[in-house]
């Protein structure tokens, strides 16, 4: 029996489509509804589904306003406000392709994106800084103070033309850009009941950061969809404010990180939310320890899913099929998922492998932005190849094993070892470094820097050093000196072998 879990495919994607005016498809039916809300001590803003249609359709005749035509790039600098989704939405209602950035970036990070998008605009929040640049840059509120202006019919079109552009880490240390077409939100369908059980009625607080594509999908676009009402946490709205944010607003669905999960838990606040079904995890593994004492707190359940940028989530545990927690889960309805060789052939079941997604599946990715070469990479036959390594049972439930790479997760966000070791490797006192994931204690692990030196270099003169060349998750928070770092038959850092050397919270070999 070979590991292949095929769910069929979903009914194709209507055509003419645009991606906004699905997301938007209720506004007549349910106008006095409320659609979005951020949560916040004062100052919370809130729309209904016709607010949120006339503003979103708005926000995109204003950018069609200033001359942008269809197809061109805009980049969005923005953090936790209305303004985010209205942009997002409203670029692509009008044929624009926007790239949204994380707001925890640098500016010369951003400076990087800058130069590689090559953008018409840059969208952004007035507290977040820019690079200095020749591209326009437009305040996102006064775009949308610009009332009198008619809203943008949607432009229809080929479901697989390219809607958006959002940023992952990459295995080459040079973050990926990956281009989604328009027929991606109807691929989030299959989680309604592969993973969320997600209805109508359902009030749905996401507690992450728009940019972040589970937080996007998850917590706005895929409430809306269906008609629910998304609740988002303004911006530095602490952990310990979670839980009598799930009982005032009546939250019937809470989504997270684990590490939202661990923090929230931790704090003294009993959760007590009688209207709560249960919780939803993706990002990194959430560890059984946590969903147990999330249950005995709330009597529900947290469901995972297992996703990454060019397909969002596809395995998945939920209220129609649990999953046992130490897995991933199962396919979810309409998906084609494997467990194959580095060529791309079907393993045995029980049999570890790579997993792979079919290119066939309504959600995968057009590709990465001008990286052909990297795109093809990852494609044998029929097959998407993760890079995550995977056994899946007779069931068709899937077990993570490890990956085939060095990749880090900082917070559920997938962070390469090269791109933190070259913003380092401009450092004056350092000779080499060696950027990897340890644990520091039991469900927590972090980012670790080994460095080779003449000297050791005092770890705030390292973090000021990185505060100017990192976003904050992709920071180390551990740094350790060593004579030398250890290296494979191939000559290359070997990181796994200082994973294993890892010994304390201090790094200690």
């Amino acid at each position: 029996m070979i590991s292949i879990s095929d769910k069929g495919m979903p009914a194709p994607c209507p055509s003419p489509f645009n991606m906004a005016a699905y997301v938007l498809s209720h506004a007549e039916r349910l106008a006095d509804k409320c659609a979005l809300e951020v949560l916040a001590k004062t100052d919370g803003q809130s729309f209904t589904y016709k607010e949120l249609s006339v503003a979103t359709l708005r926000m995109g005749a204003a950018l069609r306003a200033q001359g942008y035509q269809p197809g061109d790039r805009i980049i969005m600098r923005l953090g936790n406000t209305v303004s985010f989704p209205l942009v997002f939405l409203g670029a692509i209602a009008a044929g624009l392709i926007p790239v949204p950035l994380s707001s925890q970036l640098t500016v010369v990070e951003v400076g990087k994106i800058v130069l590689e998008i090559r953008p018409v605009a840059i969208i952004h929040s007035a507290f977040l800084d820019l690079p200095q640049t020749n591209v326009p840059v437009h305040d996102a509120q006064d775009l949308l103070e610009m009332r009198d202006i008619e809203p943008i019919t949607p432009m229809m079109g080929d479901p697989n033309r390219l809607a958006y552009i959002v940023y992952t880490s990459g295995t080459s240390g040079k973050p990926r850009a990956v281009m989604h077409a328009h027929r991606v939100i109807w691929a989030r369908r299959m989680m309604w009941q592969g993973w969320y059980d997600l209805c109508e009625d359902d009030r749905m607080l996401h507690a992450g950061a728009f940019n972040w594509t589970y937080t996007l999908g998850t917590g706005l676009m895929d409430p809306w969809t269906i008609g629910a009402t998304a609740l988002i946490t303004a911006d530095g709205t602490p952990a310990s404010e979670l839980p009598d944010l799930i009982a005032k607003h009546d939250v019937t669905l809470f989504a997270a990180a684990p590490g939202v999960y661990r923090r929230l838990l931790n704090t003294d606040k009993t959760i007590n939310a009688p209207k709560l079904r249960h919780g939803l995890s993706a990002g990194e593994k959430l560890s059984p320890r946590i969903a147990d004492r999330w249950e005995k707190q709330t009597g529900t359940l947290v469901h995972e899913a297992m996703g990454m940028s060019e397909c969002s989530t596809f395995l998945s545990g939920s209220p129609h099929q649990h999953a046992v927690k130490t897995s991933l889960g199962f396919a979810q309805p309409g998906r084609r998922i494997a467990v194959v060789g580095i060529k791309g052939d079907l393993q045995p079941v029980d049999t570890e492998g790579i997993l792979a997604i079919s290119m066939r599946d309504t959600g995968m990715m057009l590709g990465y932005f001008e990286q052909p070469q990297e795109t093809a990479s990852r494609i044998k036959g029929e097959w998407f190849l993760t890079g995550d390594t995977v056994s899946m049972n007779r069931d068709g439930m899937f077990t993570f094993l490890g990956r085939d790479d060095d990749m880090m997760n900082a917070g559920g966000v997938r962070v390469s070892p090269i791109e933190v070791e070259d913003a380092f490797s401009s450092h004056p006192n350092i000779i080499s470094c060696a950027a990897v994931e340890v644990p520091v204690k039991e469900d927590v692990n972090v980012i670790a820097l080994y460095y080779n030196a003449l000297t050791n270099i005092p770890d705030a003169e390292l973090q000021a050093f990185a505060e100017k060349r990192l976003a904050t998750y992709k920071r180390p928070r551990l740094y350790q000196r060593k004579e030398d770092l250890p290296i494979n038959a191939n000559g290359k850092i070997n990181r796994r072998a200082l994973r294993q050397s890892f010994r304390g919270p201090h790094g200690q070999a």
